[in-house]
């Protein structure tokens, strides 16, 4: 089954009343949206931007779960079943938000008939963040950290030949579960190669995920 965000789920009317129930935000790169454990009092609707979407762990190690991009509902399943919150969201870049208190979308759902709709598409999402650990557990750091930047290009608010990835080294380190070191190797030949190379932000300014990813397979 091809993934489909929220907005292709409802449909473009329902999201765009959904979307007036609340008055837009912005959230800056790097700011925590949604946090593990905290209690579901509402959900974000993203309308532009990308996101992160982790799972810490007892110890404090933190795995990618998905990036999601806009035209997606963020916490709506622990708002549905009454739960606290399964994962952290956060912002991979700034981000437009509208935040829906969870009374209200509650309401929403039920006049407009969306719980099966939402409960399928929420098991999609769960296979797909499978997909994504299995990945994470089996594949090389080169592999895991070319996915993960595809993710970040393909989710970003708009599309562009050169796409800057709003994260520090040590933090896609973390986000791909590898040393800072083993990423830095994976990274040598891509800057060699001119496809990726550092920003004065400390981020990554991506040329070409193409020739990344293909880079990355072939070392298999």
């Amino acid at each position: 089954m091809v993934y489909q965000p929220h907005i292709d789920v409802i449909g473009r009317p329902l999201w765009k009343s959904l979307r007036a129930l609340a008055p837009p935000r912005l959230r800056p790169a790097r700011s925590v949206l949604l946090r593990q454990g905290d209690p579901a009092t509402h959900v974000i609707l993203l309308e532009s931007g990308s996101v992160l979407v982790t799972l810490t762990g007892p110890e404090g190690e933190s795995a990618l779960l998905a990036i999601r991009g806009a035209g997606e509902l963020l916490g709506e399943l622990a708002v549905l079943d009454d739960k606290p919150r399964s994962a952290t969201v956060v912002a991979a870049e700034e981000c437009r938000v509208h935040i829906v208190p969870a009374p209200e979308f509650l309401a929403f759902v039920e006049r407009h008939g969306l719980l099966t709709p939402m409960l399928r598409h929420a098991i999609t999402r769960v296979r797909e963040s499978e997909t994504v650990r299995f990945e994470l557990a089996t594949a090389s750091v080169s592999v895991r950290l070319a996915s993960a930047l595809a993710r970040l290009v393909e989710a970003a608010s708009a599309p562009a030949v050169e796409r800057v990835v709003r994260l520090t080294q040590a933090e896609l380190s973390q986000m791909i579960g590898a040393s800072r070191n083993a990423v830095g190797m994976a990274l040598k030949p891509w800057r060699e190669q001119g496809w990726v190379r550092t920003t004065p932000s400390g981020g990554l300014l991506v040329r070409n995920i193409r020739a990344i990813q293909s880079h990355a397979r072939a070392q298999t």
